[in-house]
């Protein structure tokens, strides 16, 4: 393991440019930042709110899942969102000119409701992609989680699978493009659904409560939060309180587990020549770590 860089601002959805940089959120810092290979830091652009997700389009733009913004606490070092902004209004997908810092609203409803907290992204080969919410969590109540639908041109978004009641986190494609699983924050639980068409999923009856079946559910007090997906189909989700990177078979089998120096290792890319390196963010510690992994990463439908 190597720590490339630290000192951000509560860093998540890490995007691995062909450059050796990596493009990455600072939701503390309100901000995209591109990180150069010697851990140099500089700012893409301002993002007001809480940019959470991202991802590179095919017009080179980033494409941000904005939850909308966190109040932030220190605990000695342990830098950890606890409660909506106090100026929340609502979430919105949002595009970035990474070559101007110039930023537009794509999204923020779906059949007249509010995007709650829009959390991570991923492009598929149907000229739009897959984005979930998180919800926003009160002192006495929370939202619903969901997963959606979105064309990259904001013609069209649908709810695809609601509700997912421990929040809607993590989300990736099967190499295939024919399975969209989703991470539960709250429950440990990693879902699945059958992709039958853009934005469309075969559903499972009840008791499955939003048609997705189980594919694990982690032991212990494990928060799942962002994944990503192996050229193998291994599901490879960070998980938090236990500060783990576990990889997760597509049948529902643990086969890795990787210990990280961060009780919340939000999120993970791969990049390189032959996406076997891993860049994994440390949120609570602010820090972007480096590591050879033990398969390499799925190509995504937009190299960096």
């Amino acid at each position: 393991m190597k720590i490339v860089t630290e000192g951000l601002k509560f860093p998540e959805g890490p995007v691995a440019m062909n450059d050796g940089s990596i493009v990455l959120v600072e939701i503390g810092g309100e901000c995209i930042t591109r990180v150069a290979p010697d851990g140099s830091k500089t700012k893409v652009a301002d993002v007001p709110g809480g940019p959470n997700g991202l991802a590179l389009g095919g017009d080179g733009n980033f494409y941000v899942c904005n939850n909308g913004g966190f109040e932030f606490r220190d605990d000695n070092g342990c830098y950890r969102p606890v409660a909506p902004s106090k100026d929340y209004e609502t979430g919105r997908i949002e595009v970035v000119n990474p070559k101007t810092g110039e930023l537009s609203r794509l999204y923020e409803e779906v059949n007249g409701k509010h995007l709650r907290g829009p959390n991570d992204i991923v492009f598929d080969h149907n000229e739009g992609f897959w984005f979930t919410d998180l919800g926003k969590s009160r002192s006495r109540d929370r939202d619903h989680g969901g997963l959606y639908w979105a064309a990259a041109d904001g013609s069209h978004i649908v709810e695809a699978a609601y509700p997912i009641p421990g929040g809607g986190n993590g989300v990736g494609l099967s190499p295939d493009g024919k399975t969209v699983y989703v991470a539960e924050t709250e429950t440990g639980r990693l879902w699945a659904w059958d992709v039958i068409g853009p934005g469309r999923l075969k559903k499972r009856p009840w008791p499955s409560p939003h048609g997705g079946y189980l594919v694990i559910q982690m032991p212990g007090y494990r928060r799942l939060d962002s994944l990503a997906v192996a050229a193998s189909g291994n599901i490879v989700v960070a998980t938090l309180i236990e500060g783990e990177i576990n990889t997760i078979s597509p049948e529902g089998s643990v086969v890795d587990v990787r210990k990280m120096p961060d009780i919340m290792p939000t999120n993970i890319c791969f990049g390189g020549e032959d996406l076997e390196t891993a860049w994994i963010t440390l949120s609570t510690s602010g820090r972007l770590l480096k590591m050879q992994w033990r398969e390499p990463g799925l190509k995504l439908k937009f190299a960096g």
